[in-house]
């Protein structure tokens, strides 16, 4: 059976205003915490996708139930055998500083640049063959077996395209233009003025005739979590992305008068928070240790005050809002007296366990201090290591932690944002964004390798129940939260989220009801 999706399809992928003069404004957005780059290639944080993914694109993008949809391809054909996909490219599109945007970017872009700079796609490019430019609008894929995931790996954060004819043949990590970032999309970087904003402009060459509608964006970086409530109470900005303000601001917000918000437009993403534990030395490379901690935590209590009810206990490594999730697990709930038992056990002799918070909020500070308080209760020594977000990267990409707090997407499907934090083959020092933990079980490997190819969904379940079953048993992380996310936004605003990607590529659609 083929699956082809033409042309026609691109108007699933638009939604147009009302009004053809309800285009042009300027819109306010908070950033938190201020991103450390916009090379999308090199840097995949959270911070990093919101604005970045305005300024680059990829060739697919997807709705909110997971559908692709358009974008720098137009069609697209998976092979009766479902080894072959060819993306037909749209005429006309051209990098912003002017240059022909060809298939030859995109063979450059995967074949080159992301498999050696991007962590999680490497898992899912093992898959695939070759890839190449039948022509200047034909790129065409060719895997060594069926992925059946492989159709969701094509929005901007996964597979960003990048310049060829700036980025070959140069050291990517040090290339001047991560600077002045060049993309594709709908929107072009005009300036950052660090600890302040970050300014796009619309991109007046995009490829879609009478997009995007928006002027300007300006990315408001406000450190503050109580400044950045009151900056959105007085107009200063229109959206607040999922995160950007404490959780116990969201309701007050939330009922103003001309304010709206979503939950939608994390679909893709299921975040999904967790803490790595160190699996190769010091307490937490004791199994019988990270039981306890798992044991040791409250984390009803840290669902219900810390997120005030924004999320789910997590009982997996798979989020139950993604494909394959099963419940038939270990339920490591609340139980201070098991937690006792497993540390007399091994004979944990008091060494101190650090902690590394995320410092995206106070939120997240509060989280680390309830964990050390559920930890020294059981008798673990605690030392809560603060740091900014280039230290906290550097820190995990250096496996300079016990503990390290961390949330990660799961992109729909275990094969692609589970996957990468498990596999043996995907331990390598310098990335926060793989097998962080340092977890290798052989048999884990295999089964993510069958599971991968297995040529049915109830061949898929099946071994992914296995594979949750160990990795729970295993705990090489503790697992946290599937935390939820609103947007709020000025109700004149619309059209903001449209995908499962919601604010990171939404301002293609976004427009201002005049």
């Amino acid at each position: 059976m083929k699956n082809i999706l033409t042309a026609s399809l691109l108007s699933a992928g638009l939604v147009m205003p009302a009004f053809a003069q309800d285009s042009g404004g300027r819109l306010d957005i908070v950033v938190q915490p201020e991103p450390p780059s916009l090379m999308l290639g090199l840097v995949q944080n959270g911070p990093t996708q919101l604005v970045a993914g305005d300024i680059y694109e990829s060739l697919l993008r997807y709705d909110t139930d997971l559908n692709p949809q358009p974008s720098l391809a137009k069609s697209w054909e998976v092979s009766d055998d479902a080894l072959t996909y060819t993306f037909k490219l749209h005429e006309g599109v051209t990098w912003h500083d002017g240059e022909p945007f060809t298939a030859e970017d995109v063979v450059f872009s995967v074949d080159k640049f992301l498999r050696e700079t991007h962590a999680r796609l490497r898992v899912s490019l093992e898959h695939v063959e070759s890839i190449t430019a039948a022509d200047d609008h034909t790129v065409v894929f060719k895997l060594k077996n069926p992925f059946g995931p492989f159709i969701g790996v094509f929005e901007a954060g996964t597979m960003p395209m990048v310049p060829k004819h700036i980025y070959e043949g140069t050291d990517y990590a040090n290339n001047p233009a991560n600077n002045t970032p060049i993309g594709t999309g709908p929107y072009k970087f005009e300036a950052w003025e660090k600890g302040n904003y970050i300014h796009l402009v619309k991109n007046e060459d995009y490829y879609l005739d009478g997009q995007p509608y928006l002027d300007e964006v300006y990315y408001r970086v406000i450190p503050d979590a109580a400044s950045r409530a009151v900056a959105f109470e007085n107009g200063e900005v229109d959206v607040l992305p999922g995160g950007s303000v404490e959780n116990w601001d969201v309701k007050r917000l939330t009922e103003m008068d001309n304010v709206c918000s979503t939950g939608k437009g994390w679909e893709y993403f299921a975040p999904h928070a967790m803490a790595w534990m160190n699996n190769r030395e010091g307490p937490t490379s004791n199994k019988l240790f990270r039981k306890a901690v798992m044991y040791a935590m409250d984390r009803e209590f840290v669902k219900d005050v810390i997120w005030n009810g924004f999320g789910t206990v997590a009982t997996s490594p798979v989020s139950s809002k993604t494909n394959f999730y099963t419940d038939d697990t270990i339920m490591y709930d609340t139980n201070p007296e098991k937690a006792k038992e497993l540390l007399e056990e091994m004979g944990y002799d008091g060494t101190t366990v650090r902690i590394l918070p995320l410092p995206y909020g106070e939120t997240w500070q509060r989280w680390a201090e309830a964990m050390k308080q559920n930890l020294e209760e059981v008798g673990i020594n605690v030392e809560v290591v603060a740091t900014d977000v280039a230290g906290w990267n550097q820190k995990q990409a250096e496996w300079d932690f016990d503990i390290a707090f961390t949330y990660l997407y799961q992109y729909g499907d275990p094969a692609l944002g589970v996957a990468r934090s498990y596999l043996s083959s995907n331990i390598a020092k310098g990335s926060p964004w793989n097998n962080v933990a340092g977890y290798e079980n052989p048999e884990v490997d295999e089964m993510f390798a069958e599971a991968a190819v297995a040529s049915t969904s109830e061949a898929r379940q099946e071994i992914y129940t296995k594979i949750q079953q160990q990795l729970v048993d295993d705990v090489p992380v503790a697992w946290l939260l599937e935390i939820e996310f609103p947007t709020i936004y000025r109700c004149e605003v619309k059209d903001l989220v449209t995908t499962a990607i919601g604010v990171n590529d939404g301002l293609r659609d976004a427009w201002i009801e005049q």
